[in-house]
């Protein structure tokens, strides 16, 4: 078919016609529709014997999986596909219409780049620049002009076993204060350079406090542990202001109207951030092997501050996470047959356990729906979600549930600690449960009890 507008009147045209009419009603609009036209005639193309009318889910995830499959497609081509078919199906109003997990296809199967928080630890430095790689970005030339500093600043970091995180926000903020003055060697610098760069932060940048003390934490490990030049007299500099804030909490029929208003795994997956105050990355990290359903709990394991602990499984999610689990099992016996299956493993156990990537327990139990090719190593592997899919869905969720404050994934986290409270748990039980280290962490969420539940009555409401 040409990719221009059909000329000729004749069924076919005049479907294509109504499809180029529905693209451009969604502001997709030339040259770009021609493409939808295009991943919509691929995919009929793919069904030759079979009429669009009598097409079923497991056609189009079986197409998707297909192409999940393949490593040569960039996200946003694979996003196109899901786009362009979801719209045809739309046209031809399907009745299994939402029986098709989209946002899944769409939002979930982005590719883990190789520097996510996941994998960044089995890569090699991050601060290493190729030879023949030209820098770009001020940045960029600083990491390669200062090479060798960030990379033994790498290396300690990597040697007392801090998170990736803490390691790129370390790199970041040392390149950023070379960047600052002036491209010099930190050798060269002393104290009140590094006190001119934290005011700078404060005045001009106006950075957080929480800001402003990581970059500080930054540079104080850089001349402690690295040049070995212990940094002196470093309080006379303008402090960012700490701000006091509270959580957002929402109550629990304000968290009943927003998973009413999900679905799919997004609504899963938001219904175990709260029913186990899981944080984001805890959630999409998890193995099949965590979940007990015997015991009714979850495991936690390597969370914030590299600890494990364990959380309490909702009853009432234990059959759709088992029915969840038994469509990944499927998922991952047919990636075995085809030659794939592997998983990323942490803390080097791939070389220890050679065969274990490929067992079923140390799958994700949220993996994302297409395979991940590793551009160093060659390894092709199915990875979890990407965390931006449930991010995203949380705020258009909370807008059509009619909840005008200001809705994350950390607010299920946060209402999962108060309500536990208001139904009379200990705080200390409840600390345990988040993972903080400091019991004054969880006192924050007695704001909404008004310190240990004796509420202040207004005296409005006496008159």
């Amino acid at each position: 078919m040409n990719m221009h507008t059909p000329k000729i009147s004749d069924p076919a045209s005049r479907f294509w016609d109504n499809y180029i009419e529905a693209l451009h009603r969604q502001g997709i609009n030339e040259p770009v529709d021609r493409w939808y036209v295009k991943r919509s005639e691929q995919y009929i193309s793919a069904f030759p014997d079979k009429k669009l009318a009598l097409h079923t889910p497991d056609d189009v995830t079986g197409y998707f999986s297909k192409f999940g499959r393949m490593s040569n497609i960039k996200d946003w081509q694979f996003e196109q596909i899901v786009n362009a078919i979801q719209i045809l199906f739309k046209l031809i109003d399907a009745r299994w219409l939402n029986q098709v997990d989209w946002q899944f296809w769409k939002e979930f199967s982005r590719q883990l780049s190789p520097d996510h928080a996941t994998l960044a630890r089995e890569n090699p430095k991050t601060t290493d620049i190729g030879k023949n790689k030209r820098p770009s970005g001020s940045l960029a030339k600083t990491r390669q002009g200062h090479a060798n500093i960030l990379n033994q600043l790498t290396a300690e970091i990597r040697r007392r076993n801090y998170s990736i995180r803490t390691e790129q926000a370390y790199e970041q903020w040392v390149c950023r204060f070379i960047l600052f003055s002036h491209d010099q060697d930190p050798k060269q610098l002393e104290a009140s350079d590094v006190v001119a760069f934290l005011q700078h932060l404060a005045v001009q940048s106006n950075v957080a406090a929480s800001t402003q003390n990581q970059a500080l934490n930054a540079l104080v490990f850089l001349y402690t542990h690295i040049l070995k030049q212990p940094l002196e007299a470093l309080d006379k500099f303008t402090r960012a202001k700490r701000p006091k804030r509270l959580p957002v909490v929402l109550t629990q029929s304000e968290i009943t109207k927003l998973l009413d208003k999900m679905e799919g795994r997004c609504k899963l997956m938001a219904a175990l951030l709260y029913g186990t105050g899981m944080r984001l990355m805890d959630c999409v990290r998890l193995r099949v092997q965590d979940i007990d359903f015997e015991y009714q709990q979850i495991v936690i394991r390597d969370g914030k501050g590299r600890k494990d602990r364990v959380v309490p499984l909702p009853r009432r999610l234990s059959k759709a996470l088992k029915n969840h689990l038994h469509k990944t099992h499927e998922l991952h016996v047919e990636d075995l047959a085809r030659g794939f299956g592997e998983v990323f493993l942490p803390n080097a156990l791939a070389r220890k356990y050679p065969n274990a990537a490929k067992e079923w327990r140390w799958q994700y139990a949220f993996p994302s729906g297409r395979l991940s090719v590793d551009p160093r190593s060659g390894k092709t592997r199915r990875h979890h979600i990407h965390e931006n899919g449930l991010q995203k869905a949380i705020k258009p969720a909370a807008e059509a549930a009619g909840i005008q404050k200001k809705v994350n994934c950390h607010s299920l986290r946060h209402s999962f600690a108060t309500h536990l409270l208001e139904s009379g748990y200990d705080i200390r039980t409840v600390q345990e449960l988040l993972g903080h280290a400091d019991v004054s962490t969880t006192m924050i969420y007695t704001h909404v009890l008004n310190r240990g539940g004796r509420g202040v009555v207004s005296p409005l409401d006496g008159l």
